[in-house]
């Protein structure tokens, strides 16, 4: 693996003298960087962003491991800070990316100053779900992404999302290595339960939701924004579970809002 992921770093770089730190976007699964464009976009006029493709996503190396657990996903992503020389940041993600946020929480707190946690949930999996995770990656692994991309594609996002958007996500998941996406899928069926985790998390927290998030329902979110000392919920309507693709305009003035208010 090289010493840093494929990566998308946008907006203003170096000591600017702002104070105002860089924000780190996490993609969820099956998806690459590309998931947060509408973001790189909207804040990279005043704030340095950073969106890289998880190992085994996008243009990062597959893994040579069977399994990439989420705590390798984390320590690939501390030594993409270090590549960057970025001491700390604001850290989000959406699904798969929001759990691998929590992941960082516990290895390197000091290094986060607010999170992002979008359409995600912190608790382990269940036993039929570490049984439907690891059938699922023999399936990617048999047959490829295109017939997974087309069953899941309109719990991803709304079926009344926007055809683009609707398109966008399709490619990204069909565009994705089975090997990548089977080792996520494995490492993530042993996750551990993050529950415990949230209350010690007292950073300033932004936790958003598609209204009609079939993956991680509203009451998923609720939930872990009760459980945060410190944390704002936002419920987007007209979105599912990408509803920084789906109603990006909502979700950026919230994050946008919300940074303003912490001081981030």
């Amino acid at each position: 693996m090289p010493p840093y992921l494929a990566h998308e770093d946008t907006g203003a770089t170096g000591d600017t003298g702002t104070g105002v730190l860089p924000l780190v976007l996490v993609h969820g699964h099956p998806f690459d960087r590309g998931m947060w464009a509408p973001q790189l976009a909207a804040f990279s006029a005043g704030r340095r962003v950073v969106a890289p493709d998880l190992r085994g996503y996008g243009a990062s190396p597959v893994p040579d491991d069977t399994s990439t657990p989420l705590s390798v996903f984390a320590d690939d992503l501390a030594a993409l800070l270090d590549h960057l020389d970025i001491d700390r940041c604001v850290l989000g993600g959406v699904s798969m990316g929001g759990q691998i946020v929590m992941e960082c929480c516990a290895r390197f707190p000091g290094r986060i100053a607010g999170i992002v946690l979008a359409d995600t949930f912190p608790a382990a999996e269940t036993e039929s779900g570490r049984l439907a995770r690891a059938a699922m990656a023999d399936r990617l692994l048999r047959e490829g992404m295109a017939g997974y991309a087309e069953e899941v594609l309109y719990k991803m996002v709304a079926p009344y999302a926007d055809p683009e958007v609707a398109a966008h996500v399709r490619r990204m998941m069909t565009g994705t290595d089975p090997r990548g996406a089977a080792a996520a899928l494995r490492g993530r069926a042993v996750r551990p339960d993050y529950r415990p985790l949230l209350p010690r998390i007292t950073v300033p927290a932004l936790v958003v939701v598609g209204a009609d998030d079939e993956y991680t329902p509203v009451a998923e979110a609720r939930a872990m924004h009760e459980a945060l000392p410190a944390s704002t919920l936002e419920i987007i309507e007209g979105a599912a579970h990408l509803p920084n693709l789906e109603r990006p305009e909502p979700f950026n003035a919230a994050l946008a809002q919300w940074l303003l208010r912490t001081g981030l």
